[in-house]
């Protein structure tokens, strides 16, 4: 059964009326397409001409579809997506063959191209034939009466001349017909396919989706520094002149001292609130000393003992960076809050372009991420950089969690 593109364009070819401008514009691409057939009949002609074609054609594949791809966009304004693999040299064949890419375009150019090429030279013979046999009728009456010539086409101008119409009548559809076939057979073979769309498709969410990443740490940055150096610069100068105020007015009312006092406290309190936030956005000690530095912020903030190896061999991307430092903050957070663990180990490493973190403690176990959001959100956290989550945590411990994250996106 044909596919449905195909029934379609079929169907338009049968439904478009003859004689109309479409047909010379029909005509005009099925005979551009013979000349890059021609190569492929040569080699039929002779035995010694074959191998040497099909070689030149094959080493010549993406000249010809190149060519045939301008043919489309030129005389039917369609554009034909390119592949996904360069296929010009034996090496680029051998590796399209295998990825299911390039023989599909070898099949058009040594069998779909030739049978549509005779289709073609068969559709403008006929339209010869046709407007010969549809004018036989005046070329009888305007030979001399002595002819013999004139005698026998006399005794067969009208039925030729009339089946002459009748090829000129039908040829229109025909063409269009073919022309239909052509541009089918180009878009199906000579473009990617459905799973190689699929797979660029995929890269480039990929790609879009590191983009965003990006931005978003990028905007989280921002964040940070406006609130660092605008915000909480403020509350430390209002913070700095109520204090100044609590010391120099001692003589002040009670009720006025105590309204100073709560002032000042309050403002404490919100510089700490906005320095926890800020730290939570993006802490500064990671854009300025790096991963390692910051893992030793978190493990002596950590209320558990920690103890921390890092090895960093390798360059890391600023991204991925910030999602180990927030994926170790979460764990450690979450091992202080359900482990009743007595001591956690933070093992960071770097080996053949993965960042590999491993948080373990002595803690009860049980950790199942189908039964609270902290896994979950970890998983999620690795998961937006391309990076991969484990949890070993039998019941009775210890827990293991174990984050593999690419060190380039």
């Amino acid at each position: 059964m044909p596919s449905t593109s195909l029934r379609r364009a079929l169907a338009r070819s049968v439904e478009r009326p003859p004689w109309s401008a479409a047909v010379w514009r029909d005509t005009r691409f099925i005979a551009a397409g013979i000349p890059l057939a021609a190569p492929i009949w040569l080699s039929l002609v002779s035995s010694k001409l074959f191998l040497p074609v099909i070689g030149l054609t094959l080493l010549g594949l993406r000249l010809l579809t190149a060519a045939q791809r301008g043919r489309l966009r030129t005389l039917r304004g369609i554009e034909v997506p390119p592949l996904l693999q360069p296929v010009d040299t034996p090496a680029g064949l051998l590796t399209g063959l295998r990825t299911g890419v390039s023989w599909r375009q070898v099949g058009y150019h040594l069998l779909a191209a030739p049978l549509l090429g005779l289709g073609a030279v068969g559709v403008l013979y006929t339209w010869g034939a046709g407007l010969v046999m549809a004018t036989v009728y005046g070329w009888a009456w305007l030979m001399p009466h002595a002819n013999p010539v004139r005698e026998s086409l006399v005794t067969l101008d009208a039925p030729v001349t009339a089946a002459g119409a009748l090829l000129l009548l039908v040829l229109p559809w025909a063409t269009a017909l073919l022309a239909r076939l052509e541009e089918w057979a180009a878009v199906r073979l000579l473009g990617p396919g459905r799973a190689e769309t699929l797979e660029r498709r995929v890269e480039e969410i990929a790609e879009s989706r590191a983009g965003l990443v990006d931005a978003v740490d990028t905007e989280r940055r921002r964040i940070e520094r406006d609130l660092h150096d605008g915000a909480q610069q403020r509350l430390t100068s209002l913070a700095m002149n109520l204090g100044l105020a609590r010391r120099t007015f001692k003589d002040a009312p009670p009720e006025v001292m105590q309204v100073i006092v709560d002032a000042h406290e309050e403002a404490q309190a919100a510089i700490d609130e906005l320095r926890d936030l800020v730290r939570g956005l993006h802490p500064a000690v990671l854009e300025d000393r790096g991963l390692d530095a910051a893992l030793s912020g978190i493990a002596a903030r950590s209320p558990l003992p920690v103890r921390l190896d890092v090895e960093l061999t390798e360059p890391v991307a600023p991204t991925v960076e910030a999602v180990a430092y927030f994926t170790v903050s979460e764990a450690l957070t979450n091992v202080a809050k359900h482990a009743r663990a007595s001591r956690v180990d933070l093992s960071v490493r770097t080996a053949g372009g993965r960042l590999r973190l491993v948080v373990s403690d002595d803690g009860v176990g049980g950790a199942d991420s189908a039964r609270g959001t902290g896994l979950t959100g970890l998983r999620k956290r690795a998961a937006s950089v391309d990076g991969t989550l484990s949890v070993l945590s039998p019941l009775g411990g210890p827990t293991t969690i174990t984050v593999e994250l690419p060190c380039v996106l």
